[in-house]
């Protein structure tokens, strides 16, 4: 039962009988009884409170990875998301750029053709003597 043998209980139940007496002894029994119906009853409660805790460490140190694995998908999106933003920054500077450029282009040009002096076109001179003539009544 408790690491003891049939005859170490004899010898305690006959000493608590001489020392108790016959009348004390079965309320005695009785209140050892209840002793260690308590004791196991509160080492149960104590096993079961250590295996809740034990349970509840668990499931936080699974909650706790789960989170980490959460925050490293998360940070990988946001890499992914920055780069992609960041390729789109990239394509709409390059559009500036080249609008820049373009208007930059126009208004050389436009300092060039107003750098240069103004002149009217001149008429061709057509001379008289060498250009034919039409006659009236004439076909041509």
């Amino acid at each position: 039962m408790f690491g003891m043998s049939f005859m170490e209980i004899m010898i305690i139940a006959v000493i608590a009988v001489l020392f108790l007496g016959p009348d004390k002894l079965p309320t005695a029994m009785v209140q050892v009884a209840k002793f260690f119906k308590s004791f196991k009853s509160s080492i149960d409660d104590a096993k079961s409170t250590f295996e809740q805790e034990i349970k509840l460490q668990e499931l936080r140190e699974d909650s706790l990875k789960y989170k980490k694995q959460l925050e490293d998908g998360a940070k990988s999106i946001r890499k992914k998301l920055s780069f992609e933003e960041l390729e789109d920054i990239k394509d709409a500077k390059a559009g500036v750029n080249k609008a820049l450029e373009d208007l930059k282009n126009d208004m050389d040009i436009t300092t060039v053709l107003e750098d240069t002096p103004k002149k009217k076109p001149e008429k061709p001179k057509v001379d008289k003597a060498s250009s034919p003539t039409l006659e009236k009544g004439s076909d041509v």
